[in-house]
C-alpha cells in the first residue's frame, strides 16, 4: 500500500508497483490525477462610477480543471445584449455605464467539482449640476487693474461641460 497524506497537485503522475519473487516479476502502473476545487485569486469590489464611465471587473480563480466563468446581474444570467458589454475569461467590461447598469453582480467560477461565487454592487452616480453654497456669491467687488478669479466648480455626474457668458454674450479666451 502506498499512502500519500495531504495530496498536492505535484503528486499527480504515473505510479508503478513492481512485484518480484523466485518465479518472476510483474508490474502494475496507474495514473494518479489530482483535481482541485476552484478558489479565488482575485475577487470583485463594490464600485461607484459616474454615468458614462467604463466598468472593468475581473474575477480570477484557480482550480483543476481550470474554472470557467459566468456572470449574473441581480441573480439573472448576464448576456452581452449590446456591443458595450463584454465578458471574456472572468473579465466583465461595460462601456459607457448608465443608470440601468446599477445593481448586484455575481461572478461564478466553476469546474466539474464545485462552483464558487463572488459578489459586488455597482452604483451609478447621476446628478444634475449643483453649486456649493461657498461658490454662490452673486457680487464680487474688485479694484480696477487687479486680477480677478471666478471659480465655476459644480458638483455633477457625469462631469459637466462649462461655458461662460457675460450678459447675453458667450465669452471666449483672449489675451486678458
Amino acid at each position: 500500500v502506498l499512502e500519500i497524506p495531504n495530496v498536492q497537485l505535484e503528486d499527480a503522475g504515473m505510479y508503478e508497483c513492481k512485484a518480484e519473487n523466485s518465479r518472476g516479476r510483474n508490474v502494475f502502473r496507474g495514473q494518479l490525477q489530482v483535481y482541485t476545487y476552484p478558489h479565488w485569486v482575485e475577487k470583485l469590489n463594490d464600485t461607484q462610477l459616474d454615468s458614462g464611465d467604463q466598468l472593468r471587473w475581473e474575477c480570477k480563480a484557480t482550480g483543476k480543471p481550470r474554472p470557467t466563468y459566468r456572470w449574473l446581474k441581480n441573480g439573472v444570467p448576464l448576456w452581452p445584449q449590446q456591443s458595450r458589454i463584454e465578458m471574456v475569461n472572468g473579465v466583465l467590461m461595460i462601456h459607457s455605464v448608465n443608470l440601468s447598469d446599477a445593481g448586484m453582480y455575481q461572478c461564478l467560477a466553476e469546474n466539474k467539482y464545485n462552483t464558487i461565487y463572488a459578489s459586488a454592487e455597482l452604483k451609478i452616480l447621476a446628478s444634475a449640476p449643483t453649486f456649493p453654497i461657498n461658490q454662490r456669491r452673486k457680487t464680487i467687488i474688485i479694484t480696477k487693474g487687479q486680477e480677478v478669479v471666478i471659480e465655476c466648480k459644480p458638483q455633477a455626474s457625469p462631469k459637466p461641460t462649462i461655458t461662460w457668458k457675460k450678459g447675453d454674450k458667450a465669452l471666449r479666451e483672449s489675451k486678458r
